[in-house]
């Protein structure tokens, strides 16, 4: 069991915190940025992304505001607060320690798979 703490939980339903992470990051990033963009950067569909940025609003991390002069088209401008600031880095840190876990794993199978495979000489 993941024993990390999830900062966002709407409905007793958390948010992946490497998710949390890549979207923060790319707010951070582009305020302009859509939510569909986002989806598509996270890889993670257009409903998890809204449920995620009511989270981080929720939370306290992120401020949203309408930015449209087109009263036909709602635009909006994602902001961190020195809080989401703050829980960006930590999020950050985990983040790469985790990959940091999984990149050295992947080198020692694929170091022990490439020993096996040189020995039966394929």
């Amino acid at each position: 069991m993941n024993k990390e703490k999830n900062i966002c939980q709407i409905k007793n339903k958390s948010i992946n915190p490497d998710t949390l992470f890549r979207v923060l990051d790319l707010i951070e990033g582009n305020s302009k940025i859509t939510q569909r963009e986002l989806a598509k950067k996270t890889g993670v569909s257009l409903g998890s992304v809204n449920y995620c940025l009511k989270g981080l609003l929720k939370k306290g991390y992120i401020k949203i505001n309408n930015f449209s002069k087109d009263p036909n088209k709602l635009h909006y401008l994602y902001i961190l607060t020195p809080m989401g600031i703050s829980q960006k880095a930590t999020l950050t840190k985990e983040f790469l320690r985790r990959k940091l876990i999984e990149y050295k794993l992947l080198k020692k199978e694929i170091e022990r798979l490439t020993q096996i495979s040189s020995k039966n000489n394929v």
